[in-house]
């Protein structure tokens, strides 16, 4: 007679520590957001998958995942969209966030590192002086990887993106 209750408060104990472990994995999965799940924009122009891009002058890489390029189109949002409307410049838009104006610039801006590089310390299309029309970005203001993020979103919307750096924006 011993075991039947044996047996059951132990299978009582075990659903209760089961409930209360799949209970705790629910609540930390609702408080993430994968960028897969939250921004069709990422999915469908972006990125479904890592993706390398440019990363500095001497050709090297960085992968980049979907979540970073997220956090990346979010930064831009907070920070940037306001003068670079779909890649456009609004203060000169003969200057847009194309790969081809990108390249064109002085240094070239078409990699992570050049971005980053000018954001920290911006000039002017040839690089003849200080761009007055751009924010030095501080890095009490955004983090080297946030800076990075931001700029791989650039470089891969750039690559990708319908319309991003027109002054005709596509629309699908």
């Amino acid at each position: 007679m011993n075991q039947p209750i044996t047996f059951k408060i132990f299978a009582t104990g075990w659903l209760r520590a089961s409930l209360a472990i799949l209970s705790a994995c629910l609540v930390l999965l609702a408080g993430t957001r994968p960028a897969l799940a939250v921004d069709k924009y990422i999915t469908r122009y972006i990125a479904k998958e890592p993706v390398a891009v440019p990363y500095d002058a001497q050709g090297n890489t960085q992968t980049y995942t979907p979540d970073d390029f997220y956090q990346g189109k979010e930064l831009f949002k907070e920070h940037c969209i306001y003068c670079h409307v779909g890649g456009t410049t609004v203060q000169d838009p003969t200057v847009s966030l194309s790969l081809e104006d990108l390249g064109g610039a002085t240094p070239p801006r078409n990699n992570v590192t050049a971005i980053a590089d000018f954001m920290r310390d911006p000039l002017s299309y040839d690089g003849s002086e200080p761009s007055l029309a751009c924010r030095k970005v501080t890095e009490a203001w955004m983090s080297k990887t946030e800076l990075e993020k931001l700029a791989a979103f650039v470089l891969r919307a750039a690559e990708k993106s319908p319309g991003w750096g027109n002054s005709e924006i596509e629309v699908r």
